[in-house]
């Protein structure tokens, strides 16, 4: 080997060094600091429930659905929804998302019903199912079991589907709207015998 060629083998590993060594995280010196104190644990237990909570929000669901079943009142519906209301359901996804959509969709059911398109149709809260949770700030959550009916007249309620919900609900100077649904798991009843 020449000694031009040695000199360029020697340079090229040099750098190559350099670069190897430029590429790897820089570490910092260790210092000789005595150890910093372990943060304490702090938990925040959940929202208590206040007395009369459940009372409350059963009384608001049951205004809401009896609105929108059985009254057939877009105008209560209204009262009884936030602005940003939202449904989430297992059918159709996404499908309500604003308080006055919701509205609409309540008053074209109820024209459908008026006009023998859509069967009557009502809601029963299994009320043993039903639990409800405060929502610090806010309002609270309530989840359960309800059924579905179909109504005829002079013939009893015919069960068509059962199903599991979650409701968000928002309490604003001691008046509850809903705001958030969660519709899902519905199984539909066994057809009538012949």
């Amino acid at each position: 080997m020449t000694a031009r060629r040695h000199r360029i083998l020697v340079a090229g590993l040099i750098f190559a060094g350099a670069l190897s060594a430029a590429a790897e995280p820089q570490r910092p010196e260790p210092k000789n600091e005595a150890p910093k104190k372990e943060a304490e644990v702090h938990l925040t237990p959940g929202a208590a429930a206040r007395p009369g909570l459940l009372e409350e929000v059963l009384a608001a669901d049951a205004a809401l659905f009896r609105a929108f079943f059985d009254d057939c009142d877009p105008e209560a519906v209204r009262r009884l929804v936030t602005d940003d209301f939202e449904m989430f359901h297992d059918k159709g996804g996404r499908n309500i998302t604003s308080g006055e959509q919701f509205v609409t969709i309540t008053k074209e059911k109820c024209q459908r019903q008026r006009d023998g398109i859509d069967f009557l149709s009502t809601r029963e809260l299994v009320r043993e199912s039903v639990k409800v949770y405060p929502l610090n700030n806010y309002g609270a959550i309530e989840t359960g079991t309800h059924r579905f009916y179909a109504v005829s007249k002079g013939k009893p309620n015919r069960l068509t589907e059962v199903a599991q919900f979650t409701h968000v609900w928002k309490e604003e100077n001691g008046r509850w709207r809903l705001a958030r649904v969660l519709s899902y798991d519905h199984v539909l009843a066994e057809p009538p015998a012949p």
